[in-house]
Order: structure tokens, then C-alpha cells, then sequence
């Protein structure tokens, strides 16, 4: 496939210590030749050396940048093209004036994430390979960036291509059978081995997507949201996992008016962690909006957070409150140990039953480890999987797998009942081509194009 050449900025806008312009296509070292002078040519170097020279506008003979240039041929780089990174000094005026004179001598700029759509496209990985670069670059745990990379590395793509092969199979046994049907052995054994191989494959299915819980979580985070009545120690919690002063924290009931969101990483478990205004009838116009924005938060969230104060007994705001969050996943905290007692831990028992319960002092850190555990015994069992284990994390591949999985069953399902085979390889053939969607093998230009313009422009 013949592509024109691309460039871009690939690293963070802003001051640092280097910054890199990529260039990939046929034209990528014949542009590098235009604009660099060192030793050597680009086009004389051996292909992935990094080569000392400056950079020089052909215009005006004037020495833009010190630079080095890194040269890698065709076929072994990322895009299976030629490559060449420019790194220089990350003064933005310097990084943006080498991007313009790669793109004066024939360069055009990439759109966002086309470097890794030529890798897909050029046979270099698969769509779910490339999907998986941006969850690496968007991770937030080390065990998310795991994740990410053991399906950068084909983990879920052999499982993937193992499951299809095999389903070719029993294709293949199935014509079998509708080329020799006088025979009836054939017949009972061509059965007997759609429905083995069949079900076998459906528990592989059901495997994978029993990690996508986890595998999800870890990708996208864990929505939780801190509810509970104004001053009871909300924002103190937020500013307490995420070890920063975040929230304002103050003695005047209202002093959130809006929803704060952080990530935080909790003994492995990444929280996209929700800081909301205490839900309570008010007539401020402002607090208003901020309740109301909180309730919309609470009907997203995974996990909430709700909090009591120790030194308060519970108020009907209180158990209005709790109405509302019974049906989710909930902990419940009884905060300010620190202050007399006046909640009854009894009465709040009757009330929510087998919650998880923990208490804690925002104002002296207690409690703050029986909390993290908590939470990570609630979602993971009390420990996250294997590291090793292929996890599904991506949306799409779980909505796959799902349609997947009820395509081989429908298979199942005639093969039972005496359907004739040539009606059950329609199913078959239709999990054979969901499952290639995963990989991109049966994907659609559009689906292709939404997904790699998710990606940032330098990758």
C-alpha cells in the first residue's frame, strides 16, 4: 500500500529537554537530506543509528537547530516504513519551525494517531494491538500499562486467531458433511465434533470476557463518587487519597458547589474519584446546581463512597440519602472519630445491613488503609488476577466477545435440535467474522477511522 509522508510533533507541546519531529513515507530520508547536514547523508547512513549534524533552512542557508536524527528503514520500524525522528532542543519556537520546514519540502502532517494506523494498515499489528497503544499511553496503574502491553505483544490476538482457526475447523468438517451426506457416520461425527470443538470454544469465549470486568477497570478506572451531607468530611477524604489539597476544606456547610474529579491509584485499583457538593434541600442557586449535578454523578459511579459524621446522629437527609445508592456498590464511613460519639453505630447497622463499614479521622489519617483494602476486596476478591493473565479491557472487544459468544450458541443450539448443517454454518461463519472484527479483519473503513482519530496526533 503506497502512502505520502508524514510528520508531526511527537512529543508533549510546551519547554523540555528535547523535543522530536517524525517523518515517515517513501520521501521521509530524501526530506531529511533537504533539511540536515552532518557527516554523512541520512540516505548514506546504516538504517537505526542516531546520527549527530544540524538542521539548515535550504532557503537561507541559516543553522536552525543542533540536532541528532535517528534513521530506520523500511520494513523493520514501527509503520513498516521509512522513519526518521529529528530530536532537538524542546524550545517551542525551534520545534515548530523544523515541523515547518518538514512539511515546505514535502511532508504533509499526520492526522491523529496515523503513524499507528499505517502500522495496522502495513500489516505491522492488528486493530486490537493498536487500539492497546493508546491505552499504554493513557494508563494510569502499573497494572493497567500491563495490561496495555501484553496486548500490544499479541497476547489477546493469538487467543483471538487460535479461536477463528479452530472454527475453520469445523467449517471444514461441516462441508464434509454436506458433500457426503449418504453417509450417515460421517454425519454423526461431524455433530459430535461441531458441538465438542463449539463449546469448547464458547468457554475459551467466557474465559476472556470474565476478566473484562477487571481488564475494564483497570483501563478506564473506577468511577467513585463521596456523597453524603455537607461537612461531613467529603472533600478531606478526596484530599486524603489523592495525597494532595485538592478540595477546599473548610467548617461552612457548601463549601463544594461543584463536582471534583481526580485519579488516584489504590493499592492497584485505578478510581476516577468524584468530590460532590453534600446533596441537601437548599435554596442557593448555586448549591442547587452543584446537588443536582452530584445526583447525576451518583446514577454513573461504580463505587460510592458514602459518608456519615461520628459526631452527629443520623438525620433524615441521612437515610433519604441512603434510599437513593441501597441498589449500588456501596461503602459506608463513619468519619470524624476523632469527636465524640453521638451516631448510633447500631441503629446505622439495622439500616445498611451487610455494607461494608469503615471508620475513619480525615483529620488524623485513620482509617485511611482499612479504606483502600475495602475497596480493593469489594471489586478484585481481595486481590487483582495474575499479572500474566490476558485480560480484555476494551469496550468494543467485550461487545464483541459478548455477540460472539451467542453466535456460537446459537450454532450449539441448532446443531441439538437436528438442524440441517448448512443452516448451522451460518452461525458459525458469522462467529468466525465477529471474532475478525476484534483483530480489524472484517472492520469497516469507518470504524477504522473513528477509532484511530481517538489517538493523539504524534502516534
Amino acid at each position: 500500500m503506497d502512502f505520502d509522508t508524514i510528520t508531526s510533533i511527537s512529543t508533549p507541546m510546551g519547554e523540555g529537554a528535547i523535543g522530536i519531529v517524525r517523518l515517515s513515507g517513501p520521501q521521509a530520508i530524501e526530506i531529511g537530506d533537504i533539511l540536515y547536514k552532518g557527516k554523512k547523508k541520512l540516505s548514506e547512513v546504516e538504517t537505526h543509528t542516531i546520527n549527530y549534524g544540524h538542521i539548515i533552512d535550504p532557503e537561507t542557508n541559516e543553522t536552525v537547530e543542533e540536532v541528532m536524527v535517528s534513521v530506520l528503514r523500511a520494513p523493520k520500524t514501527f509503520t513498516r516504513e521509512d522513519i526518521i525522528e529529528i530530536n532537538c532542543h524542546g524550545g517551542i519556537l525551534t520545534i515548530n519551525r523544523i515541523l515547518e520546514l518538514t512539511m515546505t519540502y514535502g511532508a504533509r502532517m499526520a492526522e491523529p494517531g496515523e503513524y499507528t494506523k499505517r502500522a495496522f494498515l502495513n500489516g505491522r499489528i492488528d486493530l486490537s494491538q493498536a487500539e492497546a497503544v493508546m491505552d499504554f499511553i493513557r494508563s494510569k496503574t502499573d497494572r493497567a500499562s500491563k495490561v496495555a502491553m501484553n496486548q500490544i505483544e499479541g497476547r489477546l490476538s493469538d487467543l483471538i486467531k487460535k479461536q477463528r482457526q479452530s472454527i475453520l475447523e469445523i467449517l471444514a468438517q461441516v462441508e464434509v458433511n454436506i458433500d457426503y451426506p449418504e453417509y450417515d457416520d460421517v454425519e454423526d461425527a461431524t455433530t459430535d465434533f461441531l458441538l465438542e470443538q463449539s463449546k469448547r470454544i464458547k468457554e475459551e469465549i467466557n474465559q476472556l470476557l470474565e476478566t473484562g470486568a477487571q481488564g475494564k477497570i483497570m483501563r478506564e478506572g473506577l468511577s467513585t463518587v463521596i456523597v453524603g451531607r455537607p461537612n461531613v468530611g467529603k472533600s478531606s477524604m478526596l484530599n486524603n487519597l489523592i495525597q494532595d489539597n485538592k478540595a477546599i476544606v473548610t467548617e461552612v456547610a457548601g463549601t463544594t458547589r461543584d463536582v471534583l474529579e481526580e485519579y488516584v491509584n489504590v493499592r492497584g485499583v485505578p478510581l476516577r474519584l468524584v468530590d460532590t457538593a453534600g446533596i441537601r434541600d437548599t435554596e442557593d442557586i448555586v448549591e442547587k446546581i452543584g446537588v443536582e449535578r452530584s445526583r447525576k454523578a451518583l446514577s454513573e459511579a461504580d463505587l460510592i463512597l458514602f459518608v456519615l459524621n461520628n459526631n452527629e446522629p443520623l438525620t433524615e437527609d441521612d437515610q433519604t440519602l441512603f434510599e437513593v445508592i441501597k441498589n449500588e456498590d456501596v461503602i459506608v464511613i463513619i468519619n470524624k472519630t476523632d469527636l465524640e460519639q453521638r451516631l448510633d453505630v447500631s441503629e446505622l447497622r439495622e439500616i445498611i445491613g451487610d455494607m461494608p463499614l469503615i471508620q475513619t479521622s480525615m483529620l488524623k489519617q485513620e482509617g485511611i488503609d482499612e479504606l483502600e483494602i475495602q475497596i480493593k476486596d469489594l471489586f478484585f476478591g481481595g486481590e487483582v488476577q495474575n499479572q500474566d493473565m490476558t485480560y480484555v479491557s476494551n469496550s468494543r472487544h467485550i461487545s464483541l466477545l459478548k455477540q460472539a459468544r451467542q453466535s456460537i450458541q446459537d450454532a450449539i443450539d441448532a446443531a441439538e435440535s437436528g438442524i440441517p448443517m448448512d443452516m448451522v454454518q451460518i452461525d458459525l461463519t458469522r462467529t468466525w467474522e465477529i471474532l475478525g472484527e476484534i483483530l480489524g479483519e472484517s472492520a469497516s473503513d469507518e470504524l477504522i477511522d473513528q477509532l484511530f482519530s481517538q489517538f493523539c496526533l504524534g502516534k
